[in-house]
C-alpha cells in the first residue's frame, strides 16, 4: 500500500477523491462545460507517489491541486497534489462517452507533497497554492476561486460513498495545465494565506 507523510509520519489512504471542472478559468481552456453538480472520480491507492515520472507512450499532462486530508469527513490536515492525466487517452474516452480510469487513475497518477496539520476546518478557506516550473509562475488557486467548497464536495460525496480515515480530497485544478517533460522542475508552495507552510520540488524522470 502506497503512503503519504503527514508532519513526517506516513498515514496510508485508501483512496483520492478528485474533484473535475472546479475551476471556471480551467473550464473553458478544456472548453469543457460548466458543471451543475461537482464532477467526482476516484483515484486508487496504487495511484499515489512522491515523483513525477513520464511515460513512455502517453503524453502526460499536470494538474496542481489543493489537497486535503479526511478524518471524520473533517479536514485534518493540507498538501499539494498533482493530478497527472493522460490527456490525449482522456480526449478519446469522453468523445466516446467512456469512464477516464485509463486517463486518470494510473500508477503514479496521483503525486504529493507532504502534509501539514490543519488547526481548525476554518483555515482551509485561507489555503492558497501556487505552482512553478522551472522558476516560472504556472498556476494559482485559493478558496474563493473554487466553484465547489471543500466542505460542500464532502457533504455530496458523502451522500453515496463514505471518506474513510487519511483518504485525500483533491479539489479540483485551477488554469495552466500542460505537458510534463523530462527533466521539468517542479517547486509548488502551499500558504495559509501569507505564511508559507509547504514547499516541495520535484524533478521529472
Amino acid at each position: 500500500m502506497q503512503s503519504v507523510l503527514l508532519n513526517g509520519q506516513k498515514i496510508t489512504p485508501s483512496k483520492v477523491v478528485c474533484i473535475g471542472r472546479n475551476y471556471v478559468e480551467h473550464i473553458e481552456e478544456l472548453n469543457n462545460e460548466v458543471p451543475t453538480e461537482p464532477v467526482i472520480f476516484v483515484k486508487p491507492n496504487s495511484a499515489i507517489s512522491d515523483e513525477i515520472a513520464t511515460h513512455p507512450i502517453d503524453a502526460v499532462h499536470y494538474e496542481a491541486e489543493l489537497s486535503l486530508i479526511i478524518k471524520d469527513n473533517q479536514f485534518m490536515a493540507a498538501g499539494i497534489g498533482l493530478d497527472l492525466t493522460k490527456r490525449e487517452v482522456q480526449s478519446r474516452l469522453k468523445e466516446k462517452g467512456l469512464p477516464w480510469e485509463r486517463a486518470k487513475a494510473f500508477d503514479k497518477s496521483a503525486v504529493f507533497s507532504e502534509f501539514v496539520s490543519l488547526d481548525n476546518t476554518n483555515d482551509v478557506k485561507l489555503l492558497r497554492l501556487v505552482l512553478l516550473i522551472n522558476d516560472q509562475v504556472i498556476q494559482q488557486a485559493d478558496y474563493d476561486l473554487m466553484i465547489y467548497k471543500p466542505a460542500d464536495i464532502v457533504k455530496q460525496v458523502s451522500e453515496f460513498m463514505s471518506f474513510e480515515n487519511n483518504d485525500i480530497l483533491m479539489t479540483g485544478t485551477p488554469k495552466g495545465v500542460g505537458k510534463i517533460n523530462l527533466g521539468d522542475r517542479f517547486t509548488s508552495q502551499l500558504y495559509n494565506q501569507d505564511e508559507l507552510l509547504i514547499t516541495q520540488t520535484w524533478v521529472v524522470k
